[in-house]
């Protein structure tokens, strides 16, 4: 049998697949493990129905979903699915991902999804390792290391604004 994977990612579009290759990163370097699947809500109810049902059969803690336009996929996740949902709205052409946005931020009562940023798929991977981390030691620990070199980046820019002054900074 299989491992179960911790974080199931899905997506609506291949053309979603950029954006959410940032999670992805993300989960490699906190050592997460994650299935990534492309289902359309709108195009696929079926299929999506059947992965909701199967979700918590394969071991998602946390469900990632990106969308885009009218973004129903993270919503209907949360739906079919008792574990937490984090929903990325895509940019889009038409609205600029205010569509995405709002589609995924305004859940009706009783089916909650955590939203991040337009394109935010980085910062879903982080809150999922958080979610994950309440339970697991070993991931705690890497979201403070991740943290910590946050911290050290930020440093490292303001030393170098202080040694070669704003304007060189700006011209690099």
């Amino acid at each position: 049998m299989a491992e179960k994977k911790q974080v199931g990612i899905i997506m609506g579009s291949d053309s979603d697949l950029a954006v959410m290759s940032q999670a992805m990163k993300i989960l490699d370097e906190f050592g997460i493990t994650y299935d990534v699947d492309i289902i359309s809500a709108h195009r696929e109810p079926a299929e999506l129905y059947a992965w909701g049902k199967e979700a918590e059969e394969k071991g998602y803690k946390v469900i990632i979903a990106g969308a885009g336009k009218a973004a129903a996929l993270p919503g209907m996740c949360a739906a079919l699915v008792p574990v937490p949902v984090i929903g990325i709205p895509m940019k889009t052409s038409d609205l600029g991902g205010e569509d995405s946005l709002f589609s995924i931020v305004q859940m009706p009562s009783g089916i909650p999804v955590a939203t991040v940023a337009i394109n935010g798929a980085k910062n879903a991977a982080i809150l999922a390792a958080k979610i994950l981390a309440v339970g697991d030691d070993s991931i705690l620990q890497k979201v403070r290391d991740y943290g910590e070199k946050l911290k050290e980046e930020v440093k490292g820019k303001n030393q170098k604004l202080h040694e070669i002054g704003w304007k060189a900074y700006l011209e690099q």
